[in-house]
């Protein structure tokens, strides 16, 4: 990889030679690598016709004396061409009608997340939009690693002026480990993108936990002697000490399946990964705005696109929390690059402009993305003593703030910080809310939303997203987005491109009543057999406030962390959701299968063995079906009514199923033509059916 890292820089700096001078930074060239046309097997989905993709690299460069960029932590130490610049290459995927003339000009322009590649979906390519996606994740791991079918970004690495690295700490993590291989260190979904700077283990520290509560409290720590592991690939085959290899971590004795395994060490590979906020700013200003490049290669797109709306999910949306907060929303030639943003299911933002970051992370213990505000309009922070900021702050005062749609569900309540985000760290108030922002609150759903359906078969427990984690104890929550997603879309549209207003915000709030202390006293959380007695009690994953250093700013979430791993300050007081008798969150939006409910729907899942047992299993869900008849739910001691109870029959929960759908609607978050395929899926469902049968004979 280290290889690749070279010659990926030596090619940034050929390409900036050859580029012409220009008075400003951009995106200066584009190279298309693969053309199909058209695509999507010539399909035409609505009036613009067949569409074609175009995927390649784009060429950029930064000034690091703008204002704009000084914010990019160490973009001074950045090497420059020859004209004073910082580089780098973003790749890019652009699908187009064929014929423009027949373009809504609305572009989207994607998130990948942790690497990937986002394309353009058949709603969408019915309305005639464009989509774009294109990488901000410059740290060469795993999947962002450059490849022909995803997205990626080429950054420098930070270099003093003497041409010596640039170092510093870092941690990884290794659990429910078992036996002689070695084991990679993996964030999320990714490994750890940066190498030991030697493989003296001496140079390290490997600690061993028997236990960790989700207040970051340690148990049973203990250090590794120096000589009980290396830097090493080993198996049975190849035992300890293994071959040496900065990738892999092998332990004498074989890893304890029963400990949580974490390494400090100092390396040298500090990417400068603020620079994906600034490229992925940079793609969309050259598609929307540029006719061509400096070599006069043809902007496909160009003079094409009226309207750009930014949109990411879970990591993704969390970058374009940062990525506005951040001011990245207005180019180096001062012009408003997004006129709308869609952060999805992501109640905090990505660590990102740091030196070392972890992007990856994803609220475990010491990942990071949860400090400075998580609000949009400032608001005091009084518990963290920082001062009274929002994210809004900097395009409010150059005035190219997007307008902006979020949505959540109950996963990210229990799981990924989102209180913060509507009560603040005090939860004390309801954080109000700009003309520009709405927010949507899907109840019960798990991160990203379930697969749907109309069926008394539970689907099987859900693995706990992270590495290894674990699996959940609950069936997998089948409440979709999917159609709620649908109707913002429209409404998103019709925002931005004719201002028309969507439907107001629906979230739970405190003053509503809807927001309470992450208990079972206080949801109202009923006793339901298949759960422990006193669940939630303990299942939420708190907001922690943590002790990077005096070099990291936390209000932006920028800077250095010199403290590895840090230090935990507080923990920060959480609110969800109110339930009703069943469990089922109050105080969002109407979705149908809650409204004819087949069960308890859960935010949260408990985790079944391993390391995490009984904690909350990361960010996945669960639910518990009700009983089909009173005489069963008697027997089980369950206090929710039994399906015949609720509905009588099929057919009476098919009229369930039409009048919850009727309620979306006419709220203006179900589309009409969605509604009649959920009608038509529950009158084809399995729900009761034997009964019905049973009463016609």
């Amino acid at each position: 990889m280290r290889a690749m890292t070279a010659r990926l820089i030596l090619l940034l700096v050929v390409v900036g030679l050859a580029w012409p001078s220009a008075a400003d930074a951009r995106v200066k060239k584009i190279v298309v690598e693969k053309k199909v046309s058209p695509a999507f097997d010539g399909a035409a989905a609505g009036p613009a016709g067949p569409y074609e993709t175009l995927a390649g690299r784009a060429f950029g460069e930064l000034d690091p004396n703008d204002p704009r960029n000084a914010i990019i932590t160490d973009i001074t130490l950045a090497p420059r061409n020859a004209r004073g610049m910082v580089e780098y290459v973003a790749s890019f995927f652009l699908a187009k009608p064929i014929d423009m003339s027949k373009s809504s000009h609305l572009m989207w322009q994607y998130v990948p997340n942790r690497g990937g590649r986002v394309n353009i979906s058949v709603d969408e390519r019915t309305y005639g939009d464009i989509g774009l996606s294109s990488g901000w994740q410059g740290d060469n791991s795993g999947r962002t690693v450059p490849a022909d079918d995803n997205d990626w970004l080429m950054v420098p690495i930070a270099k003093h002026a003497n041409g010596s690295p640039v170092s510093g700490l870092v941690f990884g993590r290794i659990v429910n480990a078992k036996g002689p291989d070695s084991r990679p260190m993996i964030v999320n979904a990714n490994p750890v993108p940066y190498k030991p700077a030697t493989l003296d283990t001496s140079k390290a520290t490997l600690t061993t936990h028997t236990a960790e509560g989700v207040d970051g409290k340690i148990v049973g720590e203990a250090k590794v002697a120096s000589g009980n592991w290396a830097w090493a690939k080993c198996c049975a085959a190849n035992p300890f000490p293994g071959t040496p290899d900065p990738t892999q971590i092998c332990v004498k004795g074989g890893f304890d399946p029963r400990l949580l395994y974490q390494v400090v060490f100092t390396s040298n590979d500090a990417y400068v990964l603020g620079i994906g906020f600034a490229a992925f700013r940079d793609v969309a200003a050259f598609f929307r705005y540029a006719d061509k490049d400096d070599e006069g290669t043809p902007n496909p797109v160009g003079g094409g696109v009226q309207w750009t709306i930014s949109r990411g999910q879970s990591q993704s949306g969390n970058f374009l929390r940062a990525q506005i907060h951040l001011g990245f929303t207005q180019d180096e030639s001062g012009r408003k690059v997004y006129d709308g943003a869609w952060p999805i299911i992501a109640g905090k933002r990505i660590s990102l402009n740091a030196r070392f970051a972890l992007p990856d992370g994803a609220q475990k213990l010491y990942e990071a993305g949860a400090e400075g505000p998580q609000w949009w309009s400032a608001w005091p922070d009084p518990v963290r003593g920082l001062a009274a900021k929002g994210i809004l702050d900097r395009c409010t005062a150059t005035n190219t703030c997007p307008k902006v749609i979020e949505h959540f569900g109950s996963a990210e309540a229990w799981a990924l910080n989102l209180s913060p985000a509507l009560v603040g760290t005090s939860a004390d108030k309801d954080i109000p809310i700009p003309a520009n922002v709405r927010r949507y609150y899907i109840p019960s759903t798990a991160h990203g939303g379930g697969a749907g359906g109309f069926s008394v078969t539970p689907a099987a427990a859900p693995m706990c997203p992270g590495p290894n984690f674990g699996s959940g104890i609950l069936p997998n929550n089948p409440v979709p987005h999917t159609e709620t997603v649908n109707a913002i879309r429209f409404h998103f549209r019709n925002w931005v491109m004719k201002d028309v207003a969507p439907p107001p915000s629906l979230y739970p709030t405190l003053v509503g009543g809807f927001l309470v202390d992450p208990s079972k006293q206080a949801t109202g959380f009923p006793t339901i057999p298949g759960l422990p007695a006193s669940a939630p009690n303990g299942l939420i994953t708190p907001s922690l406030d943590y002790d990077w250093g005096p070099d990291f700013n936390d209000v932006d979430g920028s800077g250095v962390r010199s403290k590895v791993p840090p230090a935990i300050k507080r923990t920060i007081k959480m609110k969800v959701p109110r339930v009703d008798g069943d469990g089922n969150e109050l105080g969002g939006v109407p979705v149908v299968l809650l409204g004819a409910p087949l069960g308890t729907y859960l935010g949260w899942n408990i985790v079944s063995s391993g390391f995490h047992q009984g904690k909350i299993c990361n960010y996945a869900a669960g639910m518990v079906p009700f009983a089909r008849t009173r005489a069963e739910r008697m027997a089980n001691s369950d206090p929710r009514l039994s399906l015949e109870e609720r509905y009588t029959d099929h057919a009476g929960y098919v009229e369930a199923v039409k009048t919850a759908a009727a309620k979306a609607v006419a709220q203006g978050f179900l589309l009409q033509a969605d509604a009649d395929k959920l009608i038509a899926q529950a009158a084809a469902s399995n729900v009761l059916a034997a009964l019905t049968t049973a009463s016609n004979r």
